[in-house]
């Protein structure tokens, strides 16, 4: 086999990949509308403030895919986890592993730190990642409804009064 396919942390340097593979996803998400990411917040928020870790997948040397987590907290184990935001690997790329050696790293990570659990959300019209993560053992989490304050809604919250 002559493909050769490395994981290692991001740097500031990989901000403009980072921006561009977000920007991929959403166009594979069809969601190019919800992003307003830019380099300068990318940077700020993940190597300034380190408010999440981004891994970048090579192959043969050039960036094929990307993984952005961070830390949260279960209260039930008592124990830190790894939330993955985002997991891509560009469309021509797929089928190889490449996706599979991510979440695989991502689990190592998990259990180097100590954490009790890793996961993420998955559109529910996203049949092939659902395919993809239910054949890697990961389960729906069916008895859970996501919500979500953002935008206007999170400012009227913020400044509601008691």
């Amino acid at each position: 086999m002559t493909e050769r396919f490395d994981i290692r942390f991001a740097t500031a340097d990989d901000v403009p990949t980072i921006l561009r593979f977000i920007k991929e996803l959403a166009e594979y998400e069809r969601l190019t509308h919800e992003v307003s990411a830019t380099e300068e917040a990318l940077r700020t928020s993940l190597f300034e403030q380190k408010s999440a870790e981004v891994l970048i997948g090579e192959w043969e040397g050039r960036p094929v895919g990307f993984a952005l987590f961070f830390h949260n907290y279960s209260t039930f184990l008592a124990k830190p986890g790894i939330y993955l935001e985002d997991l891509y690997i560009q469309p021509e790329m797929r089928g190889r592993g490449f996706g599979k050696a991510m979440l695989r790293r991502l689990a190592q990570l998990t259990l180097e730190r100590g954490c009790g659990r890793l996961e993420w959300w998955c559109l529910d019209d996203n049949e092939p990642s659902i395919d993809f993560y239910s054949n890697l053992g990961a389960r729906p989490m069916d008895d859970w409804t996501v919500y979500r304050v953002d935008g206007d809604t999170l400012i009227d919250l913020s400044q509601q009064e008691q």
